[in-house]
């Protein structure tokens, strides 16, 4: 190869090089660093979060009549820490006690409430009383509410059980109904509690206004 050809050669590659460099770096330059720190979730989802944790706490049951009854109310259940509060109103009850309890299927379509099954009872326990110190009874178990000679009846329980968390006994889209008789916490399979004269089905969330 000639001295010229040599030098014509070696001239071009550093133009090429020269020209190319600039973009070479310019590429670097664009590229972030490795250690950029992800972008921050908007508040907006948090917020949206702590609302849909404080729906989950909470659900409410609007109780309507069977055929021929006239029982009415409205249930407020609350989680509040590892525990369930049940506040609420019943009407249209004959004075003295009245089974109250969580019933497996949400349904009361059926002019008895029938259709609402049998007691809510994950755990295969046997009917008994919610006082049980053992909590040997069903989940659906809450005894008897207690209605004045207006018959009115003021509801204030609480529950030990996980009723409104996710899991085996997570009790929304069930249903709770009010019988005609006192539960007597012992006869199998509900207490002898008589025919169900409301019944009403258990939805997130609080009641609509």
């Amino acid at each position: 190869m000639t001295s010229m050809n040599l030098r014509a050669r070696l001239a071009t590659g550093l133009a090429c090089a020269a020209f190319a460099s600039p973009f070479f770096v310019a590429c670097r330059s664009t590229m972030p660093p490795a250690s950029q720190a992800p972008l921050a979730a908007p508040p907006e989802r948090d917020a949206a979060q702590a609302g849909t944790s404080a729906r989950d706490a909470l659900a409410h049951v609007l109780l309507v009549p069977t055929r021929n009854q006239t029982v009415e109310g409205v249930l407020v259940l609350e989680r509040q820490g590892e525990r369930v509060h049940i506040t609420g109103t019943v009407t249209g009850l004959t004075e003295g006690l009245h089974g109250f309890h969580i019933h497996e299927t949400g349904d009361c379509s059926a002019p008895d409430a029938t259709s609402a099954g049998g007691h809510f009872a994950p755990e295969g326990h046997p009917h008994g009383s919610p006082d049980d110190p053992e909590q040997r009874h069903h989940s659906g178990d809450f005894g008897n509410i207690d209605a004045d000679a207006q018959g009115v009846a003021r509801v204030d329980l609480w529950s030990s059980l996980p009723l409104l968390t996710i899991g085996p006994q997570y009790v929304v889209g069930r249903a709770f109904i009010v019988h005609a008789g006192k539960d007597d916490l012992r006869s199998q399979p509900s207490g002898d509690a008589g025919g169900r004269v409301a019944c009403g089905v258990i939805r997130q969330g609080t009641p609509a206004r």
